[in-house]
């Protein structure tokens, strides 16, 4: 093993006795590697201005429980260490894989209601004004610039806002952060991972930023709220999903430029920000945006 992969494996009990090469799997913003039968999670630098490991460790935990997440071996959360069961037979999700795999939307949505009606009860609230207030005092601590007309779109997000205060639905234990790689499948069913920004939330919230980081098209999107509501989705609910997938780009514009700003070298951040700023606009200003609006404000 390489000498800080082995020093840190030397400290967890479950890890003490590996003795053969560890493999370096993907991340974004943590350094993942896989290590026998175990995953090894390695915090990456900057993440404690954003995530509260207490609270993704029992999220991790709930999860386990909830039966659509593997077993947290060990987690310490001064440290940002976690230790997760390695599950074999299964790919790592992509857009393309989304795509070709047949029945994956129906999955992850399957294993979305599992956890949603699941019981469980996550510490952390998950509440996207909130959050979006949050990142922007960290931004104003750092070298950034919003994109242009942000300040605009997030204005007329109030009116979003302002609908689903009136009509809310229960919280429920939610992922929240739905990217595809955080999506195992073994073409039976459907494991998630990463419970960074778990949190209570509408279940709705989930859906949509599937659809947005996979890239889901009409017929997808179908196939992802049929087999969640097991039938034709309500127009309150479908507008839900469709409003929400507007609303995750313009939280995770912010979470892109905290990115850059903190200069992590995993990805262009800056032209992911200004890519879902402008995605966010687009669906925006789509016309049947308004018309899922006025879905959510009739209610079911």
């Amino acid at each position: 093993m390489t000498d800080d992969i082995a020093a840190i494996a030397a400290t967890i009990p479950a890890l003490a006795g590996f003795t053969g090469t560890p493999n370096r799997l993907g991340g974004l913003t943590n350094r993942v590697w896989h290590l026998g039968d175990h995953i090894l999670r390695i915090p990456g630098e900057g993440t404690a201005e954003y995530i509260d490991r207490n609270n993704e460790a029992v999220a991790a935990r709930a999860a386990a429980r909830a039966g659509i997440a593997p077993d947290v071996i060990h987690a310490d959360p001064a440290t940002g260490l976690m230790v997760t069961r390695f599950i074999a037979d299964t790919v790592t999700m992509t857009p393309d894989l989304f795509r070709s795999r047949a029945g994956s939307p129906a999955r992850a949505a399957r294993a979305f209601r599992q956890l949603h009606d699941s019981g469980e009860v996550f510490p952390a609230r998950f509440d996207l004004f909130a959050m979006i207030d949050d990142y922007r005092t960290l931004l104003a601590t750092k070298s950034a610039t919003l994109p242009e007309g942000y300040d605009d779109a997030l204005a007329e997000a109030q009116q979003v806002r302002a609908a689903l205060t009136a009509n809310p639905l229960p919280l429920a234990p939610c992922h929240c952060d739905p990217l595809c790689e955080n999506f195992l499948d073994t073409g039976t069913r459907m494991w998630i991972v990463d419970w960074e920004y778990s949190g209570m939330n509408d279940p709705t919230w989930d859906l949509g930023d599937l659809s947005v980081e996979a890239g889901f098209d009409a017929a997808q999107d179908a196939e992802l709220l049929q087999a969640y509501f097991e039938g034709p989705p309500h127009p309150a609910d479908h507008g839900r999903m469709v409003i929400y997938k507007a609303m995750c780009d313009l939280l995770w514009t912010l979470w892109g430029l905290i990115q850059h700003a903190n200069g992590n070298p995993a990805d262009d951040f800056m032209a992911y920000a200004t890519g879902r700023f402008d995605r966010c606009r687009a669906l925006m200003r789509d016309p049947a945006f308004a018309g899922h609006l006025a879905a959510i404000r009739a209610g079911r």
